[in-house]
């Protein structure tokens, strides 16, 4: 049963979870902050990992990326600490605990692509989209024709927010719901834009003979 006087965020007697991760983080305020601190230093870990992990996405490395990690983990304690009442056992607690951690680095890191005065067309990420999608090494030079062809459609045939929607969703790999978040748009409308998009640079690459009219399904 729920202590008088105990926390908010505790688990109820509606949703009994026995697990010891709960039970320490929703004890008396001594043994609440010693298990915070666990917590803290295994997300921690958590963020620091998937840090390193995307920093080709961020350009950044060294302490600049450490602090990033460290907001994270600051954001994903307070969040789980926020939610902890509606854990129910479904998973590990720290499996569950973790996917918080990496839900913040992810929007941190859809902060960092939104605050770029433009979009790097010059990016290395272009050139390894070949070797990103899988595509026949036997055919580089061929594959890499058509990336100079899809850069400069990108640059010519679509608007300043296609070209920023296509670049961080197919070039850089910014995670939909992260760009959704910032953008303070819909998915929907994020599809949309992105269908559209994609279709004007077929329509470019098509008529320069780099691509079927017809696509082959695979």
């Amino acid at each position: 049963m729920r202590a008088a006087g105990s926390p908010p965020g505790r688990v109820t007697d509606q949703a009994p979870v026995p697990d010891e991760w709960v039970r320490a983080l929703s004890a008396d305020a001594v043994e609440r902050e010693r298990a915070t601190a666990r917590l803290h230093e295994m997300v921690l870990r958590v963020a620091r990992a998937e840090a390193r992990r995307r920093c080709g996405q961020l350009q950044i490395c060294g302490p600049e990326l450490d602090d990033l990690a460290h907001q994270a983990t600051a954001d994903a304690v307070v969040a789980v600490m926020a939610k902890i009442g509606e854990f129910r056992g479904e998973s590990r607690f720290t499996t569950w605990a973790c996917k918080f951690v990496i839900f913040e680095v992810s929007g941190k890191i859809g902060r960092h692509f939104s605050r770029r005065p433009a979009v790097p067309l010059q990016a290395g990420d272009w050139d390894r989209l070949p070797d990103r999608f899988g595509l026949d090494p036997a055919r580089e030079s061929e594959w890499r024709d058509l990336v100079r062809a899809l850069r400069r459609a990108v640059q010519e045939e679509l608007t300043e927010h296609q070209r920023r929607v296509f670049t961080a969703i197919v070039v850089d790999g910014v995670p939909l719901d992260v760009l959704v978040a910032e953008s303070g748009s819909s998915r929907n409308a994020l599809y949309k834009t992105l269908f559209d998009a994609r279709r004007k640079l077929r329509a470019s690459l098509v008529a320069d003979g780099y691509l079927h009219q017809n696509p082959v399904r695979h």
